[in-house]
């Protein structure tokens, strides 16, 4: 018989209904504020630190609505915002030491629907509220850095071959100088130079009595530090928002040498743009023990040696040759020094890293070895009626101990100002220094009643597009057009589903993408009604017009939603941001509507018609 569908696939549009509507169920509950509570040294939060959550909470007489333990860490969720900002400043007081403790919105979904991994979907920046920086990359910063690496390696590669040479030097307008004494000496340098670094342009020359080698970076060299410079600060930013406890953050490059850092839901902004923009480092160099530091301050400074400051005030003389930096960090925790009880931070280095530290310090048992910190600082001062931003670098020297014996992979550091400073420095340690400074030369802040506000019209407008469609349908295609109107209330809560299900992001533009589904999800219908209503004028029999009108129509609908299908996904593949979210939505809109438009609806009216007489279609 015409007009009736296999049990199967009257079960199987069940199922599907089903699924869709438990995975959507979760974006009804909303979130909580909360607190997320990780550990400063990566391992598990235990139940211990649950215990004392709940005695600290128990004090200041806040009664959370639940305690988790989660992946991420400790979630503490609470009734309102008042009690988050209050438990979170009693926390921060008597559990900073050991734990990262962040504000965040958690979700608010049941127990037996989480069982389900059953997760409501992510609300973008727009609608959730949250923060928006624009970073740029100083990728001439980056260059520099890298001529001063080869400035080492070169010295070290011609004491190594026993070529002598005078000095070698970064030149401040780019490259690096190596002076000699004579054209021989000149000539065995520009060969070994050449035989080890194919890479670089060398070019030599003579400059009164003196005879040079002027070395620069190839252009390739150049470009691909450049792009390096801004990808690795990309990982690096990524790292340190994981360390936020974000979900679903937008970290992406624009440009050459800028990126955009959306973190939406996030209400400490300032310590996001702290962590953010930190450019901190370490850099382990040996103490000169034998220069004499007044000399220094009165301008005569020892060749290879610098002159520091401590953070006392007091002037110390540091030996330029670098022997590690955080690049050889593999993970930091802060702690207590168990000697003085002082803020100390605990390293461990990567395998070349160890090694070096490892043969440095075997050799120089008795000496003193420096700790330097190095941050970029943006200041920003008001010339006249502008506000100019300024960069400084700060060198300072945060330790200096005596090495009593060999170090290897793990050892300690102290001399930091107090716990909040070490957390920050074992926290940023830990997620890698970035690679060149940035500068934050946009933030915007995106407040949750604003977000509200866009979740509010942007809903509205689905609701009156949705109900103008439902009368609309109801009164032009009579019962036929309930059935379409079901049809679309379904896709609707399956555009939901399939976004909450891969936790994709909504946005502002995904719920004009949604809006739009639901007119082209009603134009296929639009067109089965047609095709049947021109059946019937040809005489055809009721059940002979229903099969003919889906049969007929399915390959115009289908040829229809292949060609904006493909236009999503040229959205998709070449857009940004807001694009993406508009091109995701029409995407599974397309795909969720082609199977409430066609199938479903097709299995409703074979319930409503098929298998009976029926002389006239309510159409």
């Amino acid at each position: 018989m015409i007009n009736q569908y296999p049990w199967w696939k009257n079960l199987l549009i069940v199922i599907v209904v089903a699924v869709g509507a438990l995975y959507a169920l979760p974006n009804l509950y909303g979130e909580d504020p909360a607190l997320q509570i990780s550990s400063t040294r990566d391992a598990d939060v235990s139940d211990a630190a649950l215990g004392d959550v709940r005695s600290e909470l128990n004090r200041l007489g806040i009664d959370p609505v639940a305690m988790d333990l989660e992946a991420q860490g400790l979630v503490v969720r609470f009734a309102n915002t008042e009690d988050q900002l209050k438990a979170k400043d009693r926390l921060s007081l008597t559990m900073a030491e050991d734990y990262v403790i962040a504000l965040n919105l958690a979700p608010a979904t049941p127990d037996w629907l989480r069982s389900f991994n059953a997760l409501p979907m992510y609300l973008g920046l727009d609608l959730r509220g949250g923060v928006h920086f624009l970073m740029e990359v100083d990728t001439d910063a980056a260059i520099e850095m890298a001529e001063q690496r080869y400035v080492g390696d070169l010295r070290g590669l011609l004491r190594e071959n026993k070529v002598r040479y005078l000095t070698v030097s970064r030149v401040s307008n780019g490259g690096v100088d190596i002076k000699f004494r004579s054209a021989e000496e000149q000539q065995a340098g520009y060969s070994l130079i050449r035989k080890e670094y194919r890479n670089l342009l060398l070019e030599d020359e003579q400059r009164g009595e003196a005879f040079y080698i002027s070395v620069k970076l190839a252009e390739d060299e150049i470009r691909e530090t450049r792009k390096f410079a801004v990808q690795q600060n990309i990982t690096t930013l990524r790292n340190r928002v994981n360390e936020l406890g974000v979900a679903e953050p937008l970290i992406q490059r624009q440009g050459e040498n800028r990126i955009v850092v959306q973190l939406p839901g996030v209400q400490d902004t300032a310590r996001a743009k702290e962590i953010l923009g930190a450019t901190a480092t370490l850099e382990f160099r040996l103490a000169d023990e034998t220069g004499n530091v007044q000399d220094a301050l009165a301008g005569r400074v020892p060749a290879g040696s610098r002159l520091y400051k401590e953070r006392n005030g007091s002037s110390v003389l540091i030996k330029k040759s670098i022997i590690i930096t955080g690049d050889s960090i593999t993970d930091a925790a802060s702690g207590i020094d168990q000697r003085d009880g002082s803020p100390a931070v605990f390293i461990t280095l990567d395998g070349k890293g160890a090694k070096k530290m490892n043969n440095v310090t075997k050799e120089n048992v008795g000496k003193t070895m420096a700790v330097v910190f190095i941050e970029n600082k943006t200041e920003t001062t008001r010339v006249g009626d502008e506000l100019v931003k300024n960069k400084r670098k700060v060198e300072e020297v945060i330790s200096l101990a005596t090495i009593r014996e060999p170090l290897s992979k793990r050892f300690q550091i102290t001399g930091l100002d107090n716990t909040e400073e070490a957390r920050t420095l074992a926290l940023l340690l830990r997620a890698g220094a970035l690679s060149a400074p940035v500068d934050i030369i946009e933030e915007r802040t995106v407040g949750p009643s604003l977000g509200q506000d866009s979740i509010d019209m942007g809903f509205k407008s689905v609701v009156i597009g949705f109900v103008l469609v439902l009368i609309f349908m109801a009164v032009y295609y009579k019962v036929f057009g309930l059935v379409a109107n079901l049809a679309l209330a379904f896709n609707l809560v399956m555009i939901v589903a399939v976004l909450s299900m891969f936790q994709a992001t909504l946005t502002l533009p995904g719920i004009a993408g949604i809006v739009l589904t639901v007119g082209m999800a009603v134009d296929a219908n639009v067109l089965i009604f047609e095709r049947i209503r021109e059946e019937l004028r040809n005489g055809n029999s009721p059940q002979a017009s229903i099969h003919s009108g889906y049969e007929k129509a399915v390959s115009t609908i289908a040829d229809a939603n292949i060609t904006t299908l493909i236009a999503a996904m040229v959205l998709f593949g070449l857009g940004t941001g807001p694009i993406k979210g508009f091109a995701v939505t029409l995407t599974i809109g397309i795909l969720t509507s082609m199977f409430t438009a066609i199938m479903g609806t097709r299995a409703v009216i074979n319930l409503v018609y098929g298998g009976k007489r029926v002389t006239k279609l309510s159409i």
